[in-house]
């Protein structure tokens, strides 16, 4: 195989994996949108949550009747 022709098929399996990579980027990138929005979500659920509930703490967090 002459020298030209193997680059060239290099070029081929490069420019492939650089789109290849480019659309695991890309659905990296969605998949952390979606995360970040549900975070912010749940954040200001508990915030309500925490406001309603007047400053008690929550059950989970005090201290057993036998400390």
């Amino acid at each position: 195989m002459t020298d030209i022709l193997r680059l060239e098929e290099q070029i081929a399996h490069l420019t492939r994996l650089v789109e290849d990579l480019s659309d695991v980027v890309a659905r990296q990138d969605r998949t952390i949108d979606t995360a970040l929005r549900r975070i912010e979500v749940l954040m200001q659920r508990e915030a309500t949550r925490e406001a309603d509930a007047g400053g008690t703490i929550p059950l989970g967090d005090e201290r057993p009747p036998h400390w």
